[in-house]
This record gives structure tokens, sequence and C-alpha cells, in this order.
């Protein structure tokens, strides 16, 4: 069985290595799977800057972007469709390669003294010489939250998003804030709800560009529905096995929803 190792180099890549194509923020996808060897005909012009991902099947794996104007008929498939619309595609790994080009993008220069950064001689980060500063990959902690309430949880609609799935609360971490902290700021300001009994579910890494969700569930404590329109465009309580289009179990959202949908249809109503 094919697998995926993360890992890091700092050599540049070779025709026999793997390479994982981006442009803009979208995948360039192989005619067989995900990834191109770096004998393909989109490196003809040979291979341009990549960073290591670690390897695949035993092979070298690295990170790369190319220009759109350089694909021609190439299909490039959004990063967003692929995570949320193929069973198919291997969202650990194009997480992490959106995430580490990102970083490898955003950090050519120092952030203290604008000196050109290079490789960090023992892991992956970006090394400052003059100021001996390194310069690791960038992670935002996110809470996401479903809300119980009796035989009910809450779904809202974003007002933001243009897909029409109905998903849960979520919001970034403050400076000096717990997550638990953040579970309640975030739920208090976009519904007008507070919240009790807290518990962590899952986690998921979300690329976009490089956030890390971390999963709650809470049980309603009291309030009434007060939606900051900004964020919120609906919001309602619903049934397992009743609820508006949401998310996939692709992502964490769909599979907080459906574990709730499976804590309430076992047994019970939280004392």
């Amino acid at each position: 069985m094919t697998q995926w190792i993360p890992g890091w180099t700092t050599r540049r890549p070779e025709k026999s290595d793997l390479i994982l194509a981006l442009s803009g923020s979208g995948v360039v996808k192989a005619e067989n799977g995900w990834l191109h060897s770096g004998d393909s005909d989109l490196f003809e012009g040979g291979l341009p800057e990549s960073v290591s991902l670690g390897s695949y099947d035993g092979r070298d794996l690295f990170v790369t972007e190319l220009p759109a104007s350089g694909l021609g008929d190439q299909e490039v498939i959004p990063l967003r469709d692929a995570l949320l619309m193929l069973s198919d595609a291997p969202a650990d790994m194009l997480s992490t390669g959106f995430q580490v080009w990102q970083w490898w993008r955003d950090h050519r220069y120092c952030g203290r003294c604008g000196q050109e950064t290079g490789f960090h001689p023992r892991e992956r980060a970006k090394w400052c010489d003059p100021c001996g500063l390194p310069w690791y990959p960038r992670l935002a902690p996110c809470v996401i939250v479903v809300i119980r309430r009796e035989d009910r949880f809450l779904l809202a609609k974003s007002s933001r998003v243009k897909r029409h799935f109905y998903s849960l609360i979520a919001g970034f971490v403050e400076p000096g804030e717990s997550l638990e902290g953040a579970v309640h700021r975030e739920v208090k300001e976009e519904t007008g709800l507070d919240v009790t009994n807290i518990r962590y579910h899952a986690s998921q890494p979300w690329p976009f560009p490089h956030q890390l969700m971390v999963g709650f569930f809470a049980d309603y404590a009291g309030g009434e529905l007060v939606l900051q329109e900004d964020e919120l465009a609906d919001a309602d309580w619903f049934l397992p096995g009743d609820t508006p289009p949401v998310p996939p179990e692709t992502t964490i959202s769909g599979r907080l929803i459906r574990a709730m949908e499976n804590e309430i249809s076992r047994g019970g109503i939280p004392v």
C-alpha cells in the first residue's frame, strides 16, 4: 500500500523524485493520482524551486508552485473542492503541501531585519543568520464547537460562505486565551448563547491558509439566539437526521456533527 511519510531534507529535487504541483489555490492533477514524476513533461524547462514534504511510496516528495500560464490543458482542482468533494484526495498530504509552500513563500526574508533567509541546518525552518533566528511554519489555532440542547444541536449558516452548508460556530483563538475560553467567547459573540461542559473531541489541520481546527462538544447553558449578522446569516436547533445540508465527513465540522448525532441517538439527554 502506498504511504506518505512526512519528512524534511534541504536538498533540491531530482528527476527520480515525486512532485506535488500547486498553481494558485489549486492542485495540478496528474494523469494517475495527485503526484507528478520529476521527469514529467510538466517540468521540461527544469525542476522549479521546491520544498521537501517527506516521501511517498519510498520516493522523496517535494512541493512546488507553477504559473497558470504554463499549464496548457492540465487539470487544476481547487484545494477546497479536493478536500470537500473528492473522497480519493490525500487530504493530509495536500493540506501539508499547501501550508509548507505558503510558509516557504512568506518567509523568504527575515521579518525582523529584512535579510534573505536560508535553510535551517537541522529542522524545517527558515534561518536568519544575522539575527540567529528561526522562522517556523505558522499555525493559527481555531476552535469549532457543536452545541447540544437536550435532543437537538445548533447549526448555523455563514453570511460569507457561498456554499449552501449549515455548519458550526468557529473562530480564532486570541493571544492569552485558552481553547475553552475561546469557545465561550466565540459562541457568545456570534450567537448570544452561554455554554457549559466543554469537552475536546478531535482536531484537523485546515490549510486556508494555516489553521489548526480544534473541535469541541458543549452543552447549552442559557440565552436566546441573537446572531452576529456579519458572521451568521441563520442558525437554529436541529434533531439528528433532520438537518439542512452540512459539510462532508472529510471535514472536522462534518465529523463533529455526525458524532453529536450519534451521541444524542445513542442515549439520552445530558443531566
